[in-house]
């Protein structure tokens, strides 16, 4: 993998595709070119982790749509638009759909690949912390109905001896459940605890 990540090209016109991959390989960027929407979405299933960089207005699925069926699928992967002038409204309606930014034809070279890093550093960030939400999230479905009720007595701040009267257990048992809930979220405190909670949108208002 080059150093600076993947980019992925999509752009009907064949000089801006050359000139692209000229500027984004010298950049040290793995490029990957494509002249339709089309081609792109065909292989979207396979496509590795990178920047999409798309033209807005192409014959056929234009970067709008474009821009939609890679949410629909593969929101993770982040998006540059590429837009002509006057093309500003669509531009907007880009960013509305989940567009990383739009950058206007014509571009200096050193700001399309400023550009690239940030969507990318940015997007890693993002899937990072939508895999520790999952994470958290498995582990709260791990808890039986009664650990999550424990659980959800601690994160208010509940005493045992509280948790227990409302429940009508004795504390004792709830000492057995509070551990099980420890163990099974991996926390190794009541402020971890609270925080994973609070994480997962676990806290109850």
């Amino acid at each position: 993998m080059a150093p600076r990540g993947k980019a992925y090209v999509i752009d009907d016109d064949e000089a801006m595709r050359d000139s692209l991959q000229f500027l984004l390989d010298a950049a040290d960027f793995e490029v990957s070119l494509f002249d339709s929407a089309q081609t792109f979405l065909d292989q979207l299933s396979t496509i590795e982790f990178g920047c999409v960089v798309a033209d807005i207005r192409m014959p056929g699925i234009d970067g709008i749509e474009l821009l939609k069926r890679i949410k629909a699928n593969r929101a993770t992967l982040p998006v540059i638009i590429m837009t002509g002038h006057g093309d500003i409204p669509l531009a907007v309606e880009a960013m509305k759909l989940g567009a990383i930014d739009f950058l206007e034809k014509p571009f200096e070279d050193d700001r399309l690949v400023a550009m690239i890093d940030a969507a990318l550093l940015q997007a890693e960030a993002g899937a990072r912390d939508e895999a520790m939400m999952q994470d958290v999230a498995a582990r709260i479905a791990s808890l039986s109905p009664r650990e999550r009720q424990v659980m959800d007595g601690l994160v208010a701040g509940l005493s045992n001896k509280m948790i227990a009267r409302d429940y009508n257990i004795s504390p004792r048992t709830i000492e057995v459940y509070r551990a099980n809930v420890m163990t099974k979220m991996q926390a190794s405190s009541l402020s971890e605890l609270v925080r994973l909670a609070m994480q997962a949108g676990a806290l109850k208002d």
